[in-house]
């Protein structure tokens, strides 16, 4: 009797041990599923990012060529001729610096021709005008 029981134990551990098992391998896929769906969101994530980053990669570039452009331009002996012309007032030899008063002054000095104004027509009320007084 002793022999039957013990094997009625051992039989019902082992229909318990072969239901746990087949749950926790049911767990272990679950855990083993949702690890996957999760690094495979890190992973598209992480692949946005990479773009973004050589989006930003490529404005730096082209700003970089922009100014490496802007910088020669500035060592260039055109340039700094221009600048001391303009900035400085400074000349060549034999060269002579005109300096000219801004164009408001300009305007308030420059004669009027009285040419100009014969040259348009009178307006209307001063034709009207002439013709009665």
């Amino acid at each position: 009797m002793k022999r039957k029981n013990n094997q009625e134990i051992t039989d019902f551990f082992k229909r318990k041990v072969s239901d746990y098992s087949k749950y926790l391998l049911i767990f272990g896929v679950i855990i083993v599923a949702i690890s996957l769906v999760r690094n495979i969101i890190r992973a598209i994530d992480i692949r946005n990012r990479i773009k973004d980053e050589e989006k930003k990669v490529e404005v730096l570039r082209k700003e970089k060529e922009e100014l490496e452009k802007k910088v020669a331009e500035v060592e260039s002996d055109a340039y700094v001729e221009k600048q001391l012309r303009d900035k400085l007032g400074l000349a060549k030899e034999g060269e002579i610096v005109l300096i000219l008063p801004e164009d408001e002054i300009l305007k308030k000095i420059a004669p009027i021709l009285e040419e100009e104004e014969d040259l348009l027509p009178d307006p209307t009320w001063k034709k009207w005008l002439k013709l009665f007084i």
